[in-house]
């Protein structure tokens, strides 16, 4: 499958870039030393069982952590010493739901556009046509506490779009919701990847999932990428026949308990 939206020809340019990445905490290493490129306009797969080092890779290009060691740039800034520029290029959507339950879906993204120093004049177009993108226009003035959770994700990825990033990262986008309400999330992300050629850098346990919306995809496990390329390459190095069998033959079939994130204790206040 691939989602690529540019003319023939025309080449892609890399629009993140990490180089020897490594992240300490104390004496744990929760990424290891990891490299890898994602293209403008591509849906990028960040794979691991619990504790790889997903979450800490994505709090990390995403400036809410300083990297231990390691160059990364974004949409051609670097993270380390141009963060505000980096965070002015993302979107970000974390597992934990971010909106304010006792405000309306149109006040969440006013706020997000105040944040931004967005133009007055041109807020009320932004959400709402990001709302309608969304399904969501109808349902402007109404307070989040009443959303379900798949309305909640779909007016997060409205907020993390008004301000027209380069890159949106999801971490874990449909955990916990329903076939259908996955199946609807996904074919907005595809239509806002095509339309407005969106960066997409999400992780997932669902390895079905992953392999037929991701153009590229990259396995990690204890800190470390195992395997890099398409869906059809990495079963095709792997001698599997879909992404779940290469995925345990890469990482085992050992459960992996989930932690508490170590970088809760070192997280820096993600703010503009």
């Amino acid at each position: 499958m691939s989602i690529y939206y540019f003319k023939k020809g025309e080449k892609m340019k890399t629009i993140i870039e990490v180089k020897n990445l490594t992240k300490k905490f104390n004496n744990v290493i929760a990424v290891d030393n990891i490299s890898f490129n994602v293209k403008e306009g591509e849906m990028f797969a960040f794979l691991g069982p619990n504790g790889a080092g997903k979450t800490t890779t994505i709090k990390i290009l995403t400036t809410i952590l300083s990297p231990t060691e390691g160059k990364l740039k974004l949409g051609g800034y670097d993270v380390n010493t141009q963060e505000k520029k980096v965070r002015e290029n993302i979107g970000v959507i974390f597992q934990d739901y971010s909106l304010d339950d006792e405000l309306t879906a149109y006040e969440n993204l006013y706020y997000h556009c105040v944040l931004y120093s967005i133009p007055e004049k041109e807020r009320k177009p932004k959400i709402e046509d990001m709302l309608n993108r969304v399904g969501l226009l109808d349902r402007k003035n109404e307070f989040i506490g009443t959303f379900s959770g798949g309305m909640k994700r779909r007016v997060e990825i409205a907020r993390g779009l008004l301000h027209s990033p380069q890159i949106l990262f999801l971490d874990e986008p449909t955990l916990g919701l329903d076939v259908q309400t996955r199946s609807l999330l996904w074919t907005q992300i595809k239509k806002l990847n095509k339309e407005k050629k969106v960066t997409i850098f999400f992780t997932t346990h669902n390895l079905e999932e992953a392999e037929k919306i991701a153009t590229k995809i990259a396995i990690l496990d204890k800190g470390k990428i195992l395997i890099q390329g398409t869906a059809k390459e990495i079963k095709k190095t792997t001698k599997t026949s879909s992404l779940e069998k290469a995925f345990l033959k890469l990482t085992g079939y050992d459960i992996r308990e989930q932690q508490a994130d170590p970088t809760d204790k070192f997280r820096k206040r993600f703010r503009k």
